[in-house]
């Protein structure tokens, strides 16, 4: 399933989309611009501001405030790479060095800033107390998702539920912004701004527990990313958890033996228990779960051409190889 298909319908949103983080991004600082524009113009699947789109669209929004609180979306999200990259010593990044492989660590985290405070100026225009609450919340809990993802480092005790709470922080917590942003934008009820947030927090832990199966899984020429970064920063995912639960004593010893030390060294060894114990196929069952959810929420919304969007984008999160 393609991307680009499920994005026809907002091809000519998404132009404006981009136009505005075009304009948004200048400054006069030239190393801000330059970081700036090498991380926004470094591809991405553009699924939150996408999200913004099709959910204002469902519920029939005609102004052009879903172009700015797209870009806004998409800047947040960009900010939280930047920092990422840096926080994780990552050095690859949609098949190219990161920002920080390639400008320093400094550069990024203080771009990563300048992005966010820039967001934060664009969501102020919209004069939306409303907008400003969800945004300004999401970025709080996205905080506290990364400060929860450190602690878990090298922890091969974080059970699934604990797993589940880092990534819906900082995951799921920004997908659940875009959608209902859109909800907010064309004055939906309660109850559909509170069901167009569900559907964001459910498909975003989806598409999170997918990447954590790519991290096994996936191509590096797909994914952009090398193949078992997750595991060489320490990282307890889901995949990890079920072997460490499900697995024989030496199955279990050798992933809790990899969590605790990181790095590469025991990556085969992993990589076969979690074949052996069928850790992929439980990851991808509970992010079929979570789409499933999502898809339930969407029963609220009249049936239009950016509902069946918005459903098949629940396909998506699940099969996708990238």
């Amino acid at each position: 399933m393609k991307l680009e298909r499920l994005y026809n319908l907002i091809a000519a949103d998404m132009g404006a989309v981009d136009a505005v983080i075009r304009a948004r991004l200048q400054s006069d600082v030239a190393l801000v611009r330059q970081v700036a524009e090498y991380i926004i113009q470094g591809g991405g699947k553009r699924l939150r501001p996408a999200l913004v789109l099709l959910a204002a669209g469902a519920l029939g929004y005609r102004g052009a405030h879903h172009h700015d609180l797209a870009a806004v979306v998409e800047f947040i999200h960009t900010a939280t790479l930047l920092h990422d990259d840096v926080v994780d010593e990552s050095e690859l990044r949609r098949g190219r060095e990161t920002a920080n492989a390639l400008f320093g660590n400094a550069a990024s985290v203080l771009v990563g800033d300048f992005l966010y405070s820039r967001a934060f100026q664009m969501m102020v225009e919209v004069n939306d107390m409303r907008v400003m609450r969800v945004l300004s919340d999401a970025t709080n809990i996205i905080a506290e998702g990364e400060v929860l993802q450190l602690m878990n480092c090298h922890d091969a005790d974080v059970d699934e539920a604990r797993y589940l709470k880092v990534i819906r922080y900082k995951t799921a917590k920004l997908f659940e912004a875009a959608t209902q942003l859109g909800a907010i934008l064309a004055d939906g009820s309660e109850a559909v701004v509170q069901a167009m947030a569900d559907y964001g927090m459910h498909l975003g832990t989806a598409f999170q527990l997918i990447d954590d199966v790519l991290d096994y899984s996936g191509a590096e020429v797909e994914t952009g990313k090398h193949i078992g970064d997750d595991l060489a920063e320490g990282k307890p995912t889901l995949p990890l958890i079920h072997v460490m639960q499900n697995g024989t004593s030496e199955q279990a010893d050798c992933v809790r033996r990899a969590i605790e030390n990181g790095g590469r060294d025991d990556f085969a060894a992993v990589l076969a228990a979690i074949r052996a114990t069928g850790a992929l196929d439980h990851a991808k069952k509970r992010a079929q779960l979570e789409a499933d959810l999502a898809k339930r929420t969407l029963d609220i919304l009249p049936a239009s051409t950016y509902k069946d969007s918005l459903l098949e984008l629940c396909l998506f999160a699940v099969a996708r190889s990238f």
